[in-house]
């Protein structure tokens, strides 16, 4: 699966996605696009999960006739994340086009 990173996403969560293909927004270039012009380069490049910490995506985006999935973490702190990453990727294994997923931690 290829799976994109929102800028607020931790980078060492990628090492427990060995089986997927990973990049992260700031590698494309993306970090500043907005959340509409970010699920639009997303999906025009083949991505088909994008992995977020932005929690109000869910009321700014219209995800129904979208490509992608999108995958929210509600916390940005590593520290916690680490802890469920079974739960992350569980969440994004799941996650199919037009879904928001959130995963709490």
């Amino acid at each position: 699966m290829k799976i994109l990173f929102d800028h607020n996403t931790p980078i060492p969560l990628r090492n427990y996605l060995l089986d997927h293909t990973v990049h992260a927004a700031v590698e494309m270039g993306w970090d500043r696009l907005g959340n509409g012009a970010l699920l639009d380069a997303a999906e025009q490049e083949g991505y088909e999960v994008i992995v977020t910490a932005d929690q109000s995506m869910r009321h700014q985006q219209n995800l129904t006739c979208r490509k992608i999935g999108v995958v929210v973490l509600l916390t940005t702190d590593w520290n916690k994340i680490r802890l469920r990453t079974e739960a992350v990727r569980a969440a994004i294994e799941e996650a199919q086009q037009g879904d928001f997923k959130e995963v709490p931690i």
